[in-house]
């Protein structure tokens, strides 16, 4: 089990290091931003009910779509290695359906609209577009997104140390 603490957002006083104990006082404006995340979506009903289930009403980006696999919707690795023997996503992309680059196209879309948000985002996606965002994220090319394993009911957090960009946790699971 895991228990996520979370403290309110700045008050005119302890902005200005004044000790609140019981006395009831408002949010700042400044306090009024940090409590408010955006949660954003897929347009793709797992990841809209898993916003909704986890109490969010998120708003729609079709860039936070799953990979197009195409041709490849619905079947396993081995079965498409019995064609392609070496065959990854991340080497071929999906017949019928998105290109590598395509997706990375969408992903860069996506963290251009992070980086103009001020405060906390919540983005719920899909395992292979996540890492091919966090790889965008970073820096790295869209391919390097088979390196980060991510397992459903996962949560992650990408943010930045100074001002390089960082991974602050990967793969967590969101319960016990």
């Amino acid at each position: 089990m895991e228990v996520v603490l979370v403290r309110h957002g700045e008050t005119e006083w302890s902005r200005t290091g004044r000790h609140t104990g019981r006395t009831d006082v408002p949010l700042t404006e400044e306090g009024e931003r940090q409590a408010r995340a955006l949660v954003l979506s897929s347009p793709l009903r797992r990841a809209l009910d898993t916003a909704r289930l986890a109490g969010f009403e998120p708003e729609v980006r079709d860039d936070l779509a799953e990979w197009d696999y195409g041709e490849y919707d619905g079947v396993t690795t081995p079965e498409i290695r019995e064609q392609v023997p070496d065959w990854t996503i991340w080497r071929y992309g999906a017949l019928g359906g998105e290109s590598v680059e395509q997706l990375a196209a969408r992903a860069d879309r996506a963290v251009a609209e992070l980086l103009e948000v001020e405060g906390d985002v919540l983005v719920f996606s899909h395992g292979h577009f996540l890492r091919v965002l966090t790889a965008r994220w970073l820096g790295l090319e869209a391919a390097d997104g088979r390196l980060f394993a991510l397992d459903s009911g996962t949560l992650s957090t990408l943010g930045f140390e100074r001002e390089q960009p960082v991974i602050r946790s990967w793969n967590v699971p969101a319960s016990g």
